[in-house]
């Protein structure tokens, strides 16, 4: 069959008819488009909320504190992309987050997967550049990536499936700790994003603290 491209107006009705058998199909333009629109908006995730952000300067007392528990400090190396992942809470309404790093500054966002909440537990997920994540995620998703700015930190690629709550950019972690939170917009996973992505020779020591509320 031959492709023909014909321009298209609102209300404009197509005729097609057939080489082999002379039949004639009539199509709505402005139908069609809005079939189309339609379907598109329903595989579309809906608006997230802002969310609630502030800083502290206790950075000693938020260290000493945070060092002391299992899994609350790490480093991001150099290059690297660490995804928290961090699934909704049947008793929670509302995620908490708080970190702090050491000497330098860090990149952050946050992202939520609307995806069936399997187990409570919390992942980490490493990923050697802001690149290489966005391939695994293709991998499972296919959809559009939008590009970000490496000096403020990478975009994250935003899927059918993913929602943005804060993108990812550079954030002064190294002279106040940093906090926010979040409420459930229903059930699925949240992508706490620390990106390292941009630093060539630094790796950062990041002292973290997740939790939700009732």
């Amino acid at each position: 069959l031959t492709k023909y491209h014909i321009p298209q107006g609102v209300g404009d009705i197509v005729m097609i008819q057939s080489d082999h058998t002379g039949a004639v199909d009539i199509l709505s333009a402005e139908l069609e488009t809005a079939d189309l629109l339609g379907e598109q908006r329903k595989a579309q995730p809906p608006p997230l909320a802002a969310p609630t952000m502030w800083t502290t300067e206790k950075m000693k007392e938020f260290k000493a504190k945070v060092g002391k528990e299992k899994n609350g400090r790490m480093v991001v190396k150099r290059g690297e992309v660490v995804t928290v992942r961090v699934p909704t809470h049947p008793d929670g309404k509302c995620i908490c987050w708080e970190f702090a790093t050491d000497d330098y500054d860090i990149g952050f966002g946050v992202y939520f997967d609307w995806t069936t909440v399997t187990s409570t537990a919390i992942t980490v997920q490493v990923s050697e550049s802001s690149d290489e994540e966005d391939e695994e995620e293709d991998e499972e998703i296919e959809g559009l990536s939008p590009a970000g700015d490496v000096e403020r930190g990478s975009r994250s690629s935003l899927r059918n499936r993913y929602g943005e709550i804060l993108p990812v950019y550079r954030r002064n972690s190294h002279r106040e700790v940093q906090a926010g939170s979040h409420q459930y917009p229903g059930e699925g996973v949240y992508l706490l994003k620390f990106d390292n992505s941009y630093s060539l020779l630094r790796n950062k020591t990041l002292f973290f603290h997740v939790y939700y509320t009732s």
